[in-house]
């Protein structure tokens, strides 16, 4: 095995080089210029199932997505739809910034027309036209990150709509405008 040796200059000029290119390119093309691929793990809170992944946007194998698709499936219906892989390029960022190697705890992803029907009747915080009904949003924490630090990292990528629940302990990212609340 090779001996990598990580001085401080190395470490400052590779962050640099990173936080440039996040800049100036956004997060998905700075992820789409690595040419490794991120380990995701995931875990989903209602099912208590766990999916292990290595994401690449641009080397994602379709039995890849179809396992993404049907791990963040709607629990309650058990129906699958296509997830914007752009929100896993969001967790990717999100976890690469904060340094974080945890695991991302799954509230909810996709979310059936009828499941956000039923939601809305009891409470007033689900939206009518919710992003999680084209698979374009996910309920999340992450395991080694504390929430509002998580609530930052993913505000700081101005990459979609990020909603902070706070007596949930959770966040919501989207890859729809950029908004907060």
């Amino acid at each position: 095995m090779p001996d990598y040796k990580l001085t401080r200059r190395s470490f400052l000029v590779t962050a640099a080089s990173f936080a440039t290119s996040f800049a100036l390119f956004g997060p998905t093309r700075t992820l789409a210029m690595t040419e490794n691929p991120h380990p995701l793990s995931l875990y989903h809170t209602h099912t208590g199932e766990c999916l292990e992944i290595d994401f690449h946007p641009s080397l994602c194998k379709p039995q890849t997505l179809d396992r993404i698709n049907h791990f963040l499936r709607d629990f309650r219906t058990g129906e699958v739809h296509a997830i914007d892989t752009n929100l896993l390029v969001m967790l990717c960022s999100i976890q690469q910034m904060g340094g974080s190697n945890g695991t991302y705890e799954i509230i909810s992803g996709y979310r059936s027309k009828a499941t956000n029907a039923k939601l809305r009747k009891s409470s007033s915080k689900v939206a009518k036209k919710s992003l999680h009904m084209s698979g374009r949003a996910i309920d999340i924490r992450l395991s080694d990150l504390k929430t509002t630090k998580l609530r930052n990292l993913a505000r700081s990528l101005k990459s979609g709509g990020v909603g902070y629940y706070i007596d949930s302990d959770f966040i919501h990212i989207d890859t729809g405008r950029v908004r907060t609340w």
